[in-house]
Parts: structure tokens; C-alpha cells; sequence
């Protein structure tokens, strides 16, 4: 990973937009699309530009110039004098997904864009701010945060009743939270891997990896299937003890064949 992908909040904050056309005019609307105000260079309260100028070197003489001063630059066409870059947008308010090539081809960004946009139901926005709205009776419901989030995947899976790709499901959250608890994933779990290849993840597999609390790594695993467990789930080395940690417990290992059990 060569970026560190974030989202920005800068609704009601000045942006520096530096040039005319389409390109420009595109920045504009992303901009603008976010709540962001756009203004001129000589504004000393940004933190953020854009430059849309077609020569090249004034272009880049003028970024030198912004980010001497601290702000945070986007050039268009020339990535190499990015500080940051701008996705590929599903918008499902408030759901956004972002893809990004790091600038190495917006192009295929927007063909990913593309078959994310067919895949997302139209309602999974009106889900998310359901959720939202039941923070507080989630909070209630489930008081520890690991039991919280565990209760929220059970629901969350495919075929669940909160499943994100069923256009439906925002419809069956308050009968979600009046049902009696689910039995989220827990226990050990392990996975026997035939190699280090992420692609070779069954959809069981690369799912549960998403929902562990501990993961035991046995043997000499690549970081690019390691990186698909949660980000927060606590990474330990070896087989996991005879009494293993609570929650959620994947076994990761190397063996002859691929599965999980």
C-alpha cells in the first residue's frame, strides 16, 4: 500500500482551486460536491489545493510554492507532484466507497467504480444511517464495544438479516434489535492454507478474517493475506495456547492443501 487512503471532512472550509476548463471544473464539483468553499491562493487558511493549469511547469512552480507553505497539493495529470489523489466515488450517502490507483490510472478506477455501483443496492445509505441512528440502543443493548461489533457482523453476513446486499434490509433493523441476540462467530477457527496468495482465500475464509479478535499466524505467511484480517484484531505468533483468548480465534496456516474448518 503506497497511500494511506482518508476521508477528509471539509465541509464549510476554504480549498484552494487554481485554474480554468474542464479539469478545473471537475475539481469544482468535487469540491464543492463535499461542502468544501473554493477559493483563491492568497486565502491563508487552507490546507488543501488543487491545480488544474495545462502548463505543465507553471503548474508544478506553482505547487512548490503551496506546499512551502504547509498545504497539501493535488496536481492534475502529474502525479508524481501529488501529495494526495482523488478516487474513483460510489456515493450512497453516507456510504462512499473510494478506489484509487494511486494515480496510476484513473481509467480503471472508473471501471471498478463501475461494477461496485452495480453491485451496491440503492438503499444501503438508508441502512447505514439507520445504524447510526441506533447508536445508543446498540450501546444500551450490547455495553461492551468487542460484544457490540461481534452482535453487529453476526447481522451484517451474508444472508443476515442486516445483509448489505439485500435491498431490503434497512426494513428489518428494529426487528433486528428486538430479536433475541445472535450467535455471532466464536471459538477457534482454523484455516489451513495451501499458500501465501490472498487469492486463494475461500469466501468462508477471507469473511472470518474480517471478524477475528486474535489471529494466531503459523508459519511463514505473506503481510498481503495477513492484511486481510481486521485491521484491530491482535496478531500473534505461532499456534494459538490450550486456553485460547476470547471472541473470535483464527488459526492461520501454512499446510498442503487449502480450506478451513
Amino acid at each position: 500500500m503506497n497511500q494511506l487512503p482518508l476521508f477528509v471532512s471539509i465541509r464549510g472550509k476554504p480549498v484552494i482551486l487554481l485554474g480554468e476548463g474542464d479539469a478545473a471544473d471537475a475539481k469544482r464539483r468535487l469540491i464543492e460536491r463535499a461542502g468544501g468553499i473554493c477559493v483563491s491562493a492568497a486565502n491563508a487558511d487552507a490546507r488543501l489545493a488543487f491545480i488544474a493549469i495545462d502548463d505543465r511547469n507553471v503548474a508544478a512552480e506553482t505547487a512548490a510554492g503551496l506546499k512551502a507553505r504547509g498545504l497539501l497539493v493535488n496536481v492534475v495529470d502529474q502525479p508524481n507532484l501529488c501529495d494526495f489523489t482523488t478516487p474513483a466515488i460510489v456515493d450512497r450517502d453516507p456510504l462512499l466507497v473510494a478506489i484509487g490507483t494511486g494515480g496510476a490510472s484513473a481509467g480503471l478506477a472508473k471501471m471498478v467504480r463501475q461494477a461496485v455501483e452495480r453491485m451496491l443496492p440503492a438503499r444501503i445509505g438508508e441502512l447505514a444511517l439507520q445504524l447510526q441512528s441506533a447508536r445508543e440502543r446498540l450501546r444500551t443493548r450490547w455495553p461492551e464495544a468487542a460484544d457490540r461489533r461481534r452482535q453487529i457482523d453476526a447481522a451484517l453476513v451474508p444472508g443476515g438479516l442486516l445483509d448489505p446486499l439485500d435491498p431490503d434490509s434497512a426494513d428489518r433493523l428494529e426487528h433486528w434489535l428486538e430479536q433475541g441476540d445472535a450467535q455471532p462467530a466464536s471459538g477457534i477457527i482454523r484455516i489451513e492454507l495451501g499458500s501465501s496468495d490472498p487469492e486463494e482465500l475461500t469466501l468462508r475464509a477471507a469473511r472470518l478474517l474480517g471478524q477475528a479478535d486474535h489471529l494466531f499466524i503459523d508459519g511463514p505467511i505473506g503481510e498481503d493475506l495477513v492484511n486481510r484480517a481486521r485491521a484491530d484484531a491482535v496478531r500473534h505468533v505461532g499456534a494459538p495456547p490450550p486456553t485460547p483468548p476470547s471472541g473470535l480465534v483464527i488459526h492461520l496456516r501454512l499446510g498442503h492443501g487449502s480450506g478451513d474448518d
